[in-house]
């Protein structure tokens, strides 16, 4: 198993993730397509999730150290967070919305195959790797999709009608995101004391990951204390999620990242 394989598991998850949403929307009256669409939707995740453990073996090591592999688990995330909250709350809305994130993971990494070395370098051979990348990446997952439920509020506050049930949707995925965000710190913090003999060392990637924290920071605060300012909340929101993506990917391309000892591979 390699990322030869990729493409077979990729077009089958896409496949049954967009028959699942359309059997979902065509059950709104008919509660067994409903179940026939969530069990489609399910196979896809099953799908991406067969090729991450297939990998993770194939590799002798978590695919989690380049941007390539940690778009998979965003593919592989995104759906099952839309999935979870269609189960709880019925937002058909949400799932598609998700699932849509998802393919453009996929679409990047079939378009720009890449080489992966089995071989990791020192500092990730450390025990805080796994846990330190995995609440990142289901953080950074759930703060997407909260992401997409601001711009939804924005159109409706703007264009039409605004619904109180987006902020509230929005502002779960957000505790929820940054509860993983502030673990991501900790282990993080935990594992540059092993491996460099400091907890934080105002590494680029360090700073931007303190700022993507306090921008979240500043939402909750903001919906704490101002809960009526709703446009403000749902712009503020958005624009925490630039500085995510800057955190995420963007100090690749900065020159003062370039000696980072984050900066791993593309």
């Amino acid at each position: 198993m390699n990322w030869t394989d990729f493409p077979t598991y990729a077009y089958t998850a896409a496949a049954l993730w967009l028959a699942g949403v359309i059997f979902v929307y065509l059950g709104i009256k008919n509660k067994i397509l409903t179940v026939i669409g969530t069990a489609l939707v399910f196979g896809g995740l099953l799908a991406i999730g067969l090729f991450i453990g297939k990998l993770w073996l194939h590799l002798d090591r978590p695919p989690m150290r380049t941007l390539g592999e940690t778009r998979l688990w965003y593919a592989f995330f995104l759906p099952g967070i839309g999935l979870l909250f269609f189960l709880r709350w019925k937002y058909r809305w949400f799932l598609a919305y998700a699932i849509m994130m998802s393919y453009v993971f996929l679409i990047i990494n079939l378009t720009h195959p890449e080489t992966y070395d089995k071989t990791l370098m020192p500092a990730l051979q450390s025990p805080w790797f796994v846990p330190h990348v995995v609440v990142y990446i289901f953080g950074y997952a759930m703060l997407g999709v909260s992401t997409l439920v601001a711009l939804k509020g924005l159109y409706q506050h703007y264009f039409t009608t605004f619904d109180d049930n987006v902020l509230l949707l929005a502002d779960n995925l957000v505790y929820l995101g940054f509860g993983f965000l502030t673990l991501g710190l900790l282990f993080g913090a935990l594992w540059a004391k092993q491996a460099w003999g400091h907890y934080w060392t105002w590494d680029p990637k360090e700073t931007w990951a303190f700022l993507t924290w306090l921008g979240y920071l500043i939402y909750i605060h903001l919906r704490f204390y101002h809960p009526r300012r709703v446009s403000g909340s749902l712009w503020v929101l958005s624009l925490a999620f630039v500085v995510l993506m800057i955190a995420w990917f963007g100090i690749n391309y900065l020159p003062s990242a370039q000696n980072s000892v984050h900066v791993y591979a593309g």
